[in-house]
């Protein structure tokens, strides 16, 4: 069995792109890397062997039909599924060359943020709402709680909108603005990894663009990883893109590849729409 220094090496060592053997091999510059890893609800066996380099300060997308892995996946990331009962993970996970599974669940979260596929404001006002995971974080100067929430709703380009109005209630706001508000409270403690689970699903065309352009400007702060059910989205928005079927991660290679040149049947299959 490979020592824990083994494991780490291995997880630096670039994962061969599926389906296309030796011939690519994914970003060196990776922020997460998964190896061999399986996830388990009971006996259900939901991931197979997954195996990905997430890069650093790029959108990565998941694409796939319902059921297929890709939010179990997303989740297992900054260890949410934890919170279910009897589920099991194997294999490896690292972040920064540390092995996720081993750090304290709390700093995963705060390094590796989450939002879901439906805003979920807190009741509270829309000032607290971003100031939540700074004050939790033991953050409580006013002076800098301030300076830490415009920051985060200027870069979620919520800030002209809510700037006279941060002492109102958070639902008060729109649906497109809810969800731009809660990348704003996922930004405020400025996690090195965003994952966002269909951020776009309840929204309408425009505040989906409005999302869309935002995912653009904060891939310079942090490394954003996207399941999107709309190909559309991960074409549009994706550097690099992930097609699972069935819990296996069936295609990973930059976006124009997978939806222009996928290397697999299932892939070609999806993306031109013959099944999905």
């Amino acid at each position: 069995m490979a020592t824990p220094q083994q494991q780490i090496q291995q997880l630096r060592e670039p994962a061969i792109t599926p389906g296309e053997g030796d011939a690519q091999r994914v970003q060196h510059d990776a922020k997460l890397s998964a190896r061999d890893l399986n996830f388990f609800y009971g006996t259900f066996q939901a991931l197979h062997d997954i195996s990905i380099d997430i890069a650093t300060h790029k959108i990565t997308a998941f694409i796939g039909p319902s059921g297929c892995g890709k939010s179990t996946f997303l989740r297992t990331m900054n260890r949410m599924n934890e919170a279910l009962r009897n589920t099991r993970v194997e294999g490896n996970l690292v972040l920064d060359g540390e092995n996720l599974f081993s750090m304290d669940v709390t700093d995963v979260r705060r390094r590796v943020g989450m939002v879901f596929q439906k805003s979920n404001p807190f009741p509270k006002t829309i000032f607290d709402n971003v100031a939540y995971g700074l004050r939790v974080n033991g953050i409580h100067r006013r002076s800098h709680l301030e300076e830490a929430v415009q920051k985060s709703l200027q870069h979620a380009a919520l800030w002209t909108e809510v700037k006279d109005k941060l002492n109102k209630p958070a639902a008060a706001l729109s649906g497109g603005q809810q969800q731009r508000l809660c990348i704003a409270r996922a930004l405020a403690v400025e996690p090195e990894v965003l994952l966002l689970d269909e951020p776009c699903s309840a929204l309408d065309p425009i505040a989906t663009l409005k999302i869309e352009e935002l995912l653009f400007e904060i891939k310079n702060i942090t490394t954003l990883v996207i399941v999107t059910h709309n190909m559309q989205q991960a074409a549009r928005v994706a550097d690099f893109t992930g097609f699972f079927l069935l819990g296996k991660l069936i295609e990973f290679n930059d976006t124009k590849t997978i939806f222009q040149n996928p290397s697999k049947k299932e892939t070609e299959d999806y993306v031109t729409g013959r099944f999905g």
